[in-house]
């Protein structure tokens, strides 16, 4: 069986364009080389992975089954040629990232960095966004994640998140007044956001529990003890989110960047940074996590 890199690429891209001219442009072939890779794909495999339609295809349950298999093997096929290709990098790279997202993406990012720059050593710090941004200004980190509504520049948007009301799913803590809040903080966004949205309908709120990691929030929601805006990858399990038919106000969706100091180049730090935006593209956060409980 011939599952070659070409032949995965192009089914990847027609995976996620669902149209064999676009994917032929995302691969630097024409729409019919294209159309011969996936039938040659197909081929090896003896199952058909798209239905065909006049303007766009779709993915058979097969092929549906096949992405993520076709996707581990990209790459460990980009991994491989990448530790080959560089296998001297070395050096410090400092890399900021707030709580809740360090938790949820780093420990991925940092396993596949590490196997292909096992010579670079990565200095982690996890605070607020506002935070974060201040020490990349002071050269004290080279590459920072960050949250906002509207990206800044320079910066690299890698994902939206819709930021939500959390609550404990075995509780009433959402009907209790003044409505108890557990939030990060003084200069985290999604406080600012939470409380801000509160004040403009005229809720009344306390503060009640404050944290400097998700963690801590997570517990309070949790237990019942308090009402949380986080981003929705964050719910934890047995919470549940709290709409306007409640009487919670939308809070707006975050803009997740990757900020970086122009002048502090090199293979390591260029490296890790596509390490963070892959990481970003392949994890849907528009999505609940599937531990947590609707």
């Amino acid at each position: 069986m011939d599952l070659s890199y070409d032949l995965l690429r192009t089914f990847i891209a027609v995976a996620e364009t669902r149209n064999f001219t676009r994917a032929g442009e995302l691969v630097n072939r024409t729409q019919s080389a294209v159309s011969q890779q996936i039938k040659r794909l197909e081929g090896e495999l003896s199952q058909e992975l798209f239905r065909r339609g006049a303007r766009s295809v779709s993915l058979t349950p097969y092929g549906e089954a096949f992405v993520p298999h076709a996707r581990r093997l990209l790459k460990a096929h980009e991994e491989t040629v990448a530790a080959l290709s560089r296998p001297d990098v070395a050096g410090v790279v400092r890399l900021g990232a707030p709580d809740d997202y360090a938790a949820y993406f780093l420990p991925g990012i940092l396993e596949r960095f590490a196997s292909v720059c096992p010579l670079v050593q990565v200095e982690m710090r996890c605070e607020s966004s506002t935070a974060l941004l201040a020490a990349l200004d002071s050269d004290e980190l080279d590459l920072v994640i960050r949250t906002n509504i509207t990206p800044s520049l320079p910066s690299r948007v890698i994902a939206q998140e819709p930021i939500i009301w959390a609550t404990s799913a075995s509780h009433c803590t959402h009907e209790v007044d003044p409505l108890p809040l557990a939030v990060f903080a003084e200069g985290c966004d999604y406080r600012a956001w939470g409380i801000q949205a509160l004040e403009n309908i005229g809720r009344p709120y306390r503060i009640a529990y404050t944290s400097p990691n998700i963690m801590g929030i997570q517990a309070a929601i949790t237990a019942g003890l308090a009402v949380a805006p986080m981003g929705l990858h964050s719910m934890p399990p047995g919470a549940r989110i709290l709409g306007e038919e409640e009487g919670f106000p939308q809070l707006p969706s975050a803009t997740v960047s990757l900020h970086r100091r122009t002048e502090n180049g090199g293979d390591a730090v260029e490296s890790l940074a596509c390490y963070v935006v892959e990481a970003f593209r392949e994890r849907r956060l528009d999505l609940p996590p599937e531990r947590s409980v609707a």
